[in-house]
């Protein structure tokens, strides 16, 4: 596994029991309130600016979601929102960002994550991520999607690369 994290050049994220735990409260207006762990987003941040390239492909899609994830590093390009049928999108991200699906680390959790978790050269489900996503999944982290997943598997990419350091912590925000 460690000659594989050191080929990863880039990473892309499922949302809802991935970035965050899963729940969803309805509110008012429509929307849905999401809950996202500061630890796993900064450690976005920190591989978007170690020069991984990061994306997410989601079937959520509000405004305030894409707000959330271009802070977290997210290029508006590799922001995939609404998304049913993921594996072509992830094609697509491979294409115009010069990847093979190889070098691509894909976090996911559940049913319709499966195809890219199959695709990918590095699948990751959370702890607590559905059965057939954990089975279809490389690594399986010790950690629960919204709970630190994310973060647990970023260093571990970054550490196998010689990146998760830090001369200027300044540049981290």
């Amino acid at each position: 596994m460690a000659q594989n994290l050191k080929d990863i050049k880039a990473l892309a994220f499922d949302i809802d029991g991935v970035l965050t735990d899963g729940s969803l409260i309805p509110l008012a207006d429509g929307d849905l309130l999401r809950v996202f762990n500061a630890k796993d987003s900064m450690s976005m941040r920190v591989a978007a600016l170690k020069g991984l390239v990061t994306a997410i492909i989601s079937g959520g899609d509000t405004e305030a979601l894409r707000i959330r994830c271009l802070h977290c590093g997210i290029r508006e390009e590799n922001l995939f929102l609404g998304c049913r049928g993921k594996l072509p999108v992830f094609q697509k991200f491979c294409e115009s960002n010069g990847l093979r699906p190889e070098e691509v680390a894909y976090f996911g959790d559940d049913i319709p994550d499966i195809p890219l978790l199959k695709a990918c050269g590095f699948g990751v489900a959370p702890l607590d991520a559905a059965e057939d996503a954990r089975a279809a999944a490389d690594y399986v982290c010790t950690r629960p999607g919204g709970r630190g997943a994310v973060r647990e598997v970023i260093e571990m990419i970054l550490k196998a690369q010689g990146k998760w350091c830090f001369d200027d912590y300044s540049k981290v925000y």
